[in-house]
């Protein structure tokens, strides 16, 4: 019985994948209000029943994308980039600012889903603002724990402003400076060799 029910599940799973996938690049894109269910289903190829199958509804979609926008984004790229091309934390927190660099010159770049989400869904109660939020706090603290390993007093409050300059500069690549990561690093060496420079307590 388990091998004769093998293609069945299968076909559910890839079911899931395909509208899955279909809204991750649709939202990533376009954002989440201008992007319909009627559109996802036609890019992904499955029955509106198929889909509402797998997500009872559009918000349980765009937390599964930000779900994956995580994992894949934060930590599969991000972090990964990050911890493999450079050893020091100090140089891992410049790092980002060499990454974000080639992001913003490609042609698929499409700024930050989280912000992009949080300026969409604007009620702070909602389980949609709630995760951006939270996908967004995971990001600064790892800069956070980057900032602590470089010896940063006070690295909960380094890595708000790091944070800050990194969300800067991916709103200004949007606005057409593709040379804004290099201009934010230039600023964040400065922040970052005066907060080294601090004698300690």
């Amino acid at each position: 019985m388990a091998v004769a029910d093998q293609p069945a599940t299968k076909g559910r799973e890839d079911a899931r994948e395909r509208v899955l996938s279909a809204a991750y690049r649709l939202f990533c894109q376009y954002g989440t209000r201008s992007v319909g269910i009627d559109r996802i289903i036609a890019e992904s190829g499955v029955a509106k029943m198929t889909m509402y199958r797998h997500f009872r509804s559009k918000d349980d979609l765009i937390l599964a994308v930000l779900e994956r926008r995580g994992h894949e984004w934060t930590e599969g790229w991000v972090q990964r980039e990050v911890t493999s091309r450079a050893t020091e934390p100090a140089e891992r927190l410049l790092t980002i600012f060499e990454i974000f660099d080639e992001w913003f010159h490609q042609l698929t770049f499409e700024g930050c889903t989280f912000v992009n989400v949080l300026l969409e869904i604007t009620d702070h109660d909602s389980p949609i603002h709630q995760a951006s939020r939270e996908h967004l706090r995971v990001i600064r603290q790892f800069l956070g724990d980057l900032a602590e390993a470089a010896g940063v007093r006070d690295p909960e409050m380094f890595a708000a402003q790091w944070h800050i300059l990194l969300k800067g500069s991916i709103v200004t690549a949007a606005e057409g400076d593709l040379d804004a990561a290099r201009r934010a690093r230039a600023i964040g060496e400065l922040l970052l060799e005066r907060e080294l420079a601090r004698p300690g307590d």
